[in-house]
């Protein structure tokens, strides 16, 4: 497996052309998926240096999965294959975007849902209790 690079400087880190993701204690790095075509955010899932790497090599998403302790390619067994179209990294670089088109139903969320961001919460309005939505 090829290690990412570490970079110390700041210059290096913010402005430079070199991918050196900063994982964190736990050799993580959070990523945001979002369609490609829409624009909609799918999901947020974690990457390792592993589950990167073959985001990048294979051009299909990879995450890792913190509940099972392995690496997943997220459509696997359901057909919702995630190609990607595109990959950033942000400033500081703790964190991976990417953007997908997604194979078989066109479904991402484990509910049935394509997005695992379905629910809506009303701003501006009382909350009385118990936070719904």
């Amino acid at each position: 497996m090829t290690a990412f690079p570490t970079l110390s400087a700041k210059a290096d880190i913010e402005e430079g052309a070199v991918l050196a993701p900063k994982f964190d204690r736990d050799g993580l790095v959070t990523c945001v998926t979002t369609d490609a075509g829409t624009g909609e955010v799918l999901m947020v899932a974690h990457m390792n240096a592993e589950s990167l790497r073959l985001s990048i090599e294979t051009g299909e998403a990879w995450y890792w999965s913190r509940s099972r302790q392995a690496l997943w390619r997220k459509g696997e067994t359901s057909g919702q294959l995630q190609s990607i179209v595109e990959m950033r990294v942000d400033c500081d670089q703790d964190a991976i975007w990417i953007k997908v088109n997604i194979g078989g139903d066109g479904g991402c969320c484990h509910t049935g849902r394509h997005s695992c961001f379905y629910r809506v919460k009303p701003i501006g309005t009382a909350a009385n209790g118990a936070l719904t939505f």
